[in-house]
């Protein structure tokens, strides 16, 4: 590095380098961290996807216990990948480099990129839909050029988005979120503890799989991080917080007076009218709405970081401006409602393979340098544990694509598989990647050379202090 830690600490305003090559900040605090992870633990997708956790006959106890021990699960999820960014000071794509080699990690990269422009586009409609009805213009493309020319400025100075984001907007969502609690808690409760728990897993499986979609976003931030434990606390407790208070109102307002009836977009219409309804739930829902740009925000810069991987001399600010441009295009164009199935789909493969990635980067590797390198060396065998996980994945939870689900019941009877109510698949499918990458320990190890360094420029007395 060419300035000290002291100079770089100092400079509050420095964003990230241009490319790969430049010099990068290490500016993000404990705090940080926290309102960037809890306001990204908070979406309007969040109430919404509470309805999928109360399923026939299932009880209110059972859902919010799923909440919790989802969001933790996903969380720890999030939170390790999150201090890899800090310790490595690589962004998370550039870290694959050092599990799959340089030119594997291209599979991965191009994975991430279709999930997160699909996400960015996502995220823009679902803001263009609640403004539509916030404001009484009953249009949408207005709605979504305004959120794709704020979530592309925000995506050019990231750093300053997150300071911005602890400044002002945590302090405002929370206290949003605790007036339509108190507001939603006035209306008669249901039993908590009438109906079943035969759902369980099946509820906080939906609840890990959202947490775990951040995991290939995570490092991409607390490369910026002054140190490991701001990161690691940072997402852990800003992201768990925010996302398990985040259901809680949705479940709250699914059973005390939104109406479960209809499609997705009947019921997210009627639960935004539900906000709203409430005294003032004008005023708390437009912070919630404000606030959703952080998610879009989030998608096309990781969008533009992860492009650099492959290409890692072009200007992430170009890149920002090109991705938050085809964002706002395809919201206008696409109905990106109906493609919310398949980008699930595709978060699915994240977490088996963040299961081969944690194995060798904290357990086998653990102590040597992380070659990220863009001559690192390819290691195919890596590829069975992950492959391995996916398809245990498919085979408890294949998903709501018609075609899909039908492919992956032929595949289970064909195994004599039956799937149990007690099997999680992000927990399961990460178990089994995780055992069969120790497993395959021995052969997937590769020499290093003597001279090799460490991926982090930064004294490891400033990472951990």
């Amino acid at each position: 590095m060419t300035s000290t830690i002291d100079d770089v600490r100092a400079d509050v305003h420095s964003e990230p380098g241009r490319t790969l090559d430049d010099e990068q900040p290490r500016t993000l605090g404990f705090w940080d961290q926290v309102a960037l992870w809890g306001n990204l633990g908070i979406s309007l997708l969040g109430p919404t996807g509470a309805i999928f956790l109360l399923a026939p006959g299932v009880s209110m106890l059972s859902a919010l216990v799923a909440v919790v021990a989802g969001t933790m699960i996903g969380t720890v999820l999030v939170a390790l990948a999150a201090l890899a960014g800090a310790r490595s000071g690589r962004p998370a794509m550039v870290l694959l480099r050092g599990l799959f080699g340089a030119k594997l990690s291209y599979l991965p990269t191009v994975l991430n990129l279709v999930q997160l422009l699909g996400w960015a586009t996502f995220e823009l409609v679902v803001i263009a839909a609640a403004l539509k009805q916030l404001l009484p213009w009953n249009v949408q493309w207005p709605y979504i050029v305004v959120a794709g020319v704020a979530t592309t400025i925000m995506a050019l100075w990231p750093l300053g988005a997150v300071r911005m984001l602890r400044r002002y907007a945590l302090v405002a969502v929370i206290i949003a979120i605790t007036y339509l609690f108190i507001q939603l808690g006035r209306n008669p409760m249901p039993s908590l503890t009438h109906g079943s728990w035969s759902g369980f897993w099946i509820s906080a499986d939906i609840v890990i799989a959202v947490a775990v979609s951040w995991v290939p976003l995570a490092a991409d931030y607390t490369r910026h991080s002054r140190s490991e434990r701001a990161a690691f606390g940072g997402a852990m407790i800003g992201y768990t917080v925010t996302q398990v208070a985040c259901y809680a109102l949705g479940l709250l307002a699914f059973t005390t007076v939104v109406s479960a009836a209809g499609t997705a977009d009947d019921q997210q219409h009627n639960l935004f009218a539900a906000f709203i309804a409430v005294p003032v739930g004008w005023l708390a829902f437009a912070v919630l709405v404000a606030r959703e740009l952080d998610e879009s925000f989030a998608n096309v810069y990781s969008t533009a970081v992860s492009i650099q991987n492959p290409f890692p001399h072009l200007d992430r600010r170009v890149l920002a401006v090109g991705v938050g441009t085809v964002a706002t295009i395809g919201a206008l164009v696409f109905s990106i409602g109906e493609y919310q199935d398949f980008l699930y789909l595709l978060g699915s493969l994240f977490v088996p393979m963040f299961a081969v990635f944690a194995v060798r980067y904290f357990i086998l590797d653990r102590g040597k340098p992380w070659d990220t390198s863009e001559t690192a060396p390819s290691r195919w065998s890596l590829l069975v544990p992950w492959a391995v996980g996916f398809v245990a994945y498919q085979l408890i939870n294949p998903g709501s694509i018609g075609w899909w689900v039908t492919a992956w019941t032929h595949v289970q009877g064909w195994l004599h598989f039956t799937p149990r109510s007690w099997m999680s698949a992000s927990v399961l499918s990460f178990v089994v990647a995780a055992l069969l990458t120790l497993a395959m320990g021995p052969i997937t190890t590769r020499r290093r050379p003597a001279d090799a360094e460490p991926v982090s420029a930064v004294p490891s007395q400033v990472l951990r202090g």
